[in-house]
């Protein structure tokens, strides 16, 4: 069963009340969702997927709770077009679910034999077949750069080229392999050496930053004066893109600093109340929380 990380932080954050209107922006197998909808039985909750599969799981769970809810089965990039209410709070949890880890046909581990897939949405066509398959060595180079920050970018994307002259690289344990003839002995001795390369892929296949940043800010203008949003980031790009986001929205423009009396146009209109990590106990129940970073904010 997929546990969510840092659970209680992220949902205690969110302030709820028995009528809150909450938005869970991740809804995957409705870990964080199912405890919402038990502090809101006179609120309602909206919760975005696009993974046919999670829905399904998520709604035979929160059916169980309450009818209080409405699945959107689309990208939450798409948060500003489907929510036409002020809500108190918002989620997001940009973990990889246990579960797409975990089944091999997905294609998202490194660990397990299956076909370049990762889409989170089965029906859109990029996949990281195309991705390792059809990119130029420049193209890799920059995405296992940009999205991995894979120091071995170039010797990496030179092994891929090569061998899909050959013919067509196919499954993820080809490619892990492949990532592993392409670095020094050394540094395959620290972690796995295909961790940062399939983190880059998946990112470049659901254009994960992008959909991020534009979602985050169109999230911060739905917030009722109170509402927050938790936001559980599980490397250092999504993390970035949180912070800067959040410090813009909750500092003043340092050109103003000197003024005696801010006019009040000019005063934030939201401030940072929590940036934590998992707890060490938390960590050890949970390997894959050790990355995460949960940061929170108030529309004041």
């Amino acid at each position: 069963m997929h546990e969510s990380v840092l659970l209680k932080e992220s949902i205690d954050y969110l302030n709820l009340k028995c009528d809150s209107i909450i938005v869970d922006c991740t809804l995957g197998y409705a870990g964080h969702s199912s405890e919402i909808l038990k502090k809101i039985p006179n609120g309602f909750l909206y919760a975005f997927d696009q993974d046919s599969e999670a829905i399904q799981k998520a709604d035979e769970r929160l059916k169980k709770i309450s009818d209080n809810y409405k699945i959107i089965n689309k990208n939450f990039v798409n948060l500003k077009d489907e929510i036409k209410e002020k809500v108190d709070g918002i989620l997001f949890d940009l973990g990889v679910s246990s579960p797409q880890l975990d089944e091999d046909y997905r294609g998202f581990s490194y660990h397990k034999e299956a076909k370049l897939d990762m889409r989170m949405n089965q029906n859109q066509s990029l996949d990281a077949y195309k991705v390792i398959n059809e990119y130029s060595y420049e193209k890799l180079v920059d995405i296992f750069k940009r999205y991995g920050e894979e120091k071995y970018s170039s010797s990496i994307a030179k092994g891929i080229i090569d061998k899909r002259k050959v013919k067509p690289i196919e499954t993820t344990l080809e490619l892990a392999e492949i990532v592993k003839e392409n670095v020094p002995e050394k540094y395959r001795k620290k972690s796995h050496p295909a961790r940062k390369i399939f983190q880059a892929v998946r990112i470049e296949v659901n254009d994960e930053l992008n959909v991020f940043e534009i979602a985050l800010k169109d999230a911060l203008n739905l917030l009722k004066p109170g509402g927050r949003i938790s936001v559980i980031t599980f490397h250092s790009l999504e993390d970035k893109i949180c912070k800067q986001i959040f410090n813009e929205v909750s500092t003043v423009p340092k050109e103003l600093n000197s003024l005696p009396i801010l006019p009040d146009e000019y005063k934030p209109k939201y401030r940072v109340l929590a940036n934590i990590k998992p707890k060490e106990e938390e960590i050890k129940k949970n390997n894959r929380s050790r990355s995460a970073r949960l940061r929170v904010i108030e529309r004041i």
